[in-house]
């Protein structure tokens, strides 16, 4: 594709999300940027949620990833359908109920604040990895496509991507994310069904015909039964399950989304609306995973070295000059999507669990909120750019590999906080949640050399959870807390 019609499809797509933020920008203030006012229509938070978290992983991880382990995947998704259900009816309510900005906050109230300062700086440590990783994804992709042509580095493409990302977030904040996630959504489901469209075309295939070839594929074999591989049905089903909880529902990046709806009600609505259709979602990219792999095998196309790379080698070099435009806009919208809530969300969470700044009466709000966010836009950007150092394994499996230890100690402080009345010893959870990690990677390392060949996949999450848990166990107090 031409450079100049590259970065035609790019500017095009920025000037929208600037005139999104200018028109949600209008009478906003700085409770906006943490909150939206509370006024998000429940219906459009969900289908932009689906955007967020489908992201650059799904985008392009999801349908190479096909290739190695089939549909297994979706026995992940599966999981995940049981964590949203217990976010809507467990966390939603107990959010609403203590009427929170954060939702780290619920840890003060709970156990006291190392807790608190605990709980909040994990979060910002795992949200810094998490979107750095996903934002690498789609970076990458659009150094190939665009900035290579011009001899521009891969550490100037990122610092440009980054300032954007910065221009449209900085004035509203959540308020304008609402909306430019739901621009987002669609122009990542848009480039799949015109990419699949255009596959149907260039192989002269009508839809039931598509429908047949991935039926009819082994690459469609969806569940694991064996005991001692990452892909066994009851490890990712499980992994599924507390990921969810943990990375969406303890995580402020997705949850400040869904406490910007009018009430409780609408938010639980939006979560199971919002799961259902990321549920299809995700079965879309597995199939365009089939179709991709097909297409190659009939055109006798020689298959990358690397899965991830798959899908942008199709799409910009054998589909045509649409496919490849709107591939461009889905893989631009997961790269800012991925991106846009991460830096607001860590944002609020040093603003607010951090510094508390709203309480701050004598500094300029939003000039200090600001600065911050400078910041966090800086951090994610140097994080990036290491990551680019050192990567040597697949994207998707390193995002919720980090996320297992990193998100481990959030999901044990919950758990303990809603599961019993007892009362922690507020000045060791620090230590107890970087032990629990510690240990995890130690089994996790050893695990084929200590049980006999097991390995651990996305359930290690659970087993860090655990030893938090146990740690607070073992060290609580008898008598409950007073805030309980």
């Amino acid at each position: 594709m031409s450079p100049l019609l590259v970065f035609g499809v790019i500017a095009g797509y920025f000037a929208l999300l600037l005139l999104i933020s200018y028109l949600t920008s209008l009478k906003s203030d700085n409770l906006t940027f943490y909150t939206g006012n509370r006024e998000s229509p429940w219906f459009l938070v969900a289908f932009g949620m689906v955007g967020a978290s489908l992201s650059g992983v799904t985008f392009i991880s999801v349908p190479g990833e096909v290739g190695n382990t089939q549909w297994a995947y979706l026995q992940f998704v599966m999981g995940n359908m049981v964590g949203y259900a217990v976010i809507a009816l467990v966390l939603i309510p107990l959010f609403y109920r203590l009427n929170l900005i954060s939702i780290y906050e619920y840890l003060k109230s709970r156990f006291g604040r190392n807790t608190y300062l605990t709980g909040a700086t994990i979060f910002l440590i795992s949200q810094t990895i998490g979107a750095s990783f996903r934002l690498f994804l789609a970076a990458t992709v659009l150094q190939i496509a665009f900035f290579d042509a011009f001899g521009v580095p891969f550490y100037a493409s990122v610092f440009v991507t980054m300032i954007l990302i910065w221009l449209y977030t900085y004035k509203s904040g959540i308020k304008t994310i609402v909306w430019t996630d739901t621009l987002q959504t669609s122009f990542l489901l848009l480039a799949v069904i015109i990419t699949i469209a255009v596959i149907a075309g260039q192989l002269g295939k009508s839809a039931g015909d598509m429908l047949a070839i991935v039926g009819d594929s082994e690459l469609s074999n969806i569940f694991v039964w064996e005991g001692n591989t990452s892909q066994n049905f009851f490890k990712m089903f499980a992994g599924g399950v507390f990921i969810t909880i943990a990375m969406n529902g303890l995580d402020q990046n997705v949850m400040q989304k869904n406490l910007t709806c009018r009430n409780q009600k609408d938010a639980q609505k939006n979560i199971f609306w919002f799961a259902i259709t990321f549920f299809f979602s995700n079965l879309l990219f597995l199939a365009l995973g089939v179709l991709l792999y097909h297409y190659a095998a009939v055109n006798g196309l020689d298959l990358p070295g690397a899965t991830d790379e798959l899908f942008p080698s199709l799409a910009l070099n054998h589909f045509g000059t649409l496919a490849g435009v709107v591939f461009l806009l889905g893989i631009t919208a997961a790269a800012f999507s991925s991106a846009d809530s991460a830096l607001t969300a860590l944002t609020t969470s040093f603003c607010i669990d951090i510094i508390d700044l709203p309480a701050k009466k004598d500094v300029n709000q939003d000039l200090t909120r600001r600065w911050i966010h400078i910041g966090f836009t800086f951090l994610v950007f140097l994080t990036i750019v290491v990551f680019n150092e050192v990567n040597d394994r697949s994207v998707v499996s390193a995002v919720f590999k980090a996320a297992g230890f990193t998100y481990g100690p959030l999901l044990g402080l919950f758990a303990f906080g809603l599961t019993n009345p007892l009362a922690v010893r507020d000045r060791l959870v620090p230590y107890i949640c970087l032990l629990s990690p510690a240990l995890s990677f130690v089994l996790d390392w050893n695990s084929a050399r200590w049980f006999d060949g097991f390995q651990f996949g996305f359930e290690i999450l659970l087993v860090n959870a655990a030893i938090t848990y146990l740690g607070l166990l073992l060290t609580a107090q008898k008598q409950p807390s007073a805030s309980d």
